[in-house]
């Protein structure tokens, strides 16, 4: 029997935030045995977990693919392991990855992960991208993963619907769509579609604001930010630049406990 939880991260709401599966296994599996599990838990990422000597070994999947980062099933995995005394509450989570050391620390009910920067860089505008999405970019640019597009007005973010067969021949992980936010209590706004890596729009992308830190850094002139991330479920993220790292910071609760029985 494998334990497996599922956990709404970025979100102290029941039903909000973006649920991650969250597998704690005794030894690494086959690559195929997880992206079969990811595929039958049909969630935005499933993380797998390992014990190792000073830390744990990491892995996520989406229903299609296995991705290099992920901010919210990270967050799902350091929230069980304090949840279940795996680790002492004030015990750093240590993460090896796709993309390096990753750790969280706990403070109360807040979370918070060093993750790398990922800052864009200006780009040509793809054909097809401004079709696909129905609105006239302000900026396009692109980093490792994705394109950002800047467009004029929250408003746009939240009501936009993508062409997402369209945005599936981009040839990246996804789209991050981003403006300055107009509520209150927020810096900005943002919503991620990665059709291409199996996920028409993720609810809640840590990785996303990677790139969205620095790159609202150079806009507002600001190191420090609540952002909100305005998919159906939404979710509140606090961002903050550290040199090359961003430290993204959130809540997560668990909603389900189980156990793989193959």
């Amino acid at each position: 029997m494998i334990d497996v939880y599922q956990v709404d991260a970025f979100t102290a709401v029941p039903f909000s935030g973006n649920p991650a599966a969250v597998c704690l296994l005794a030894k690494p599996a086959e690559q195929e045995w997880m992206q079969h599990v990811a595929n039958e838990m049909n969630l935005s990422e499933t993380a797998f977990l390992v014990p190792e000597a000073d830390g744990y070994q990491l892995r996520w999947f989406t229903p299609a693919v296995e991705v290099d980062l992920c901010g919210h099933a990270t967050l799902a995995s350091a929230h069980v392991l304090w949840e279940t005394d795996r680790l002492l509450p004030d015990q750093e989570a240590r993460f090896f990855t796709r993309s390096g050391l990753l750790t969280a620390v706990r403070a109360d009910t807040w979370i918070t992960l060093n993750f790398p920067a990922k800052p864009e860089q200006p780009a040509v505008v793809p054909p097809g991208l401004v079709d696909a999405l129905g609105v006239v970019p302000v900026y396009v640019g692109r980093n490792a993963f994705d394109y950002i597009v800047e467009v004029a007005s929250e408003t746009a973010v939240r009501t936009l619907q993508p062409d997402f067969a369209a945005l599936r021949t981009l040839g990246v992980r996804g789209v991050i769509v981003t403006s300055q936010a107009e509520s209150t209590g927020f810096d900005f706004v943002s919503r991620f579609f990665a059709p291409g890596s199996g996920i028409d729009e993720d609810p809640v992308t840590g990785s996303a604001h990677c790139c969205l830190g620095p790159f609202w850094a150079k806009r507002l002139g600001l190191t420090e930010f609540t952002a909100y991330q305005a998919s159906p479920r939404g979710g509140v993220v606090g961002v903050r630049l550290d040199g090359d790292r961003v430290l993204l910071r959130g809540q997560a609760l668990t909603v389900l406990r189980g156990q793989l029985t193959v």
